[in-house]
């Protein structure tokens, strides 16, 4: 029972890495593993895609390391291994990213990322910090996760899911951003779990827990 974190140049995954070992550990879910080896996400039994930075690069880093996306990809529709995506790695579920350039994602979760454009004037992107969490359906990693439940974001480009079905979470931020999402055996996280204290821990236990 291998929980991979998937490599690809995104970022600095060491905070991530801690924060899946803790919870690994406290919930007995096997090893943590960082890397990059398509062999590896092959064998897994669950997936973590991070992303950090802009739509079409991290989609370009993924596909540029020979067999990752493929190994994903059978490991997510064949397998149906339990994935999560966070920050841009939620991003790339959707069908189309619009930053910079429209760019195909994987699909998996119907809908496009566009840019942020709040209501206020005054609310400034990207959308930067702790904001509270609307709960919009129940699932299991959301067990123990209420509305008003604080995460930490970064980002200036949000989901839009064509299934409200899909969208489990979201935050006000001059009106509705899409914060989680989830279908079958796939959920993502715009914020990043491993730096929203007691919300993001509680996320990352239940994921590593859930059995689709």
């Amino acid at each position: 029972m291998t929980t991979v974190l998937v490599d690809y140049d995104s970022g600095n995954l060491h905070s991530a890495e801690k924060a899946f070992q803790r919870m690994a550990a406290e919930t007995g879910a096997g090893p943590v593993l960082v890397t990059a080896d398509p062999d590896a996400v092959a064998r897994a039994s669950r997936i973590v895609l991070p992303g950090d930075g802009a739509f079409p690069s991290c989609r370009r880093g993924l596909q540029a390391i020979d067999g990752l996306e493929e190994a994903i990809v059978e490991a997510v529709q064949t397998r149906a291994v339990p994935f999560l995506g966070i920050c841009v790695g939620m991003q790339m579920l959707t069908t189309w990213g619009r930053e910079y350039e429209d760019m195909r994602g994987f699909g998996w979760v119907p809908g496009e990322v566009t840019r942020i454009t709040p209501r206020d004037p005054a609310l400034k992107v990207p959308h930067m910090g702790w904001n509270d969490l609307v709960i919009d359906s129940q699932h299991p990693v959301l067990a123990g996760i209420e509305t008003g439940d604080h995460a930490y974001f970064v980002h200036s480009y949000a989901m839009q899911v064509a299934e409200p079905a899909h969208l489990l979470a979201h935050v006000d931020y001059g009106g509705p951003v899409t914060a989680i999402v989830g279908t079958r055996n796939v959920v993502g996280a715009q914020f990043h779990p491993e730096k929203s204290q007691a919300a993001g821990l509680r996320l990352i236990a239940n994921f590593l827990r859930w059995k689709p």
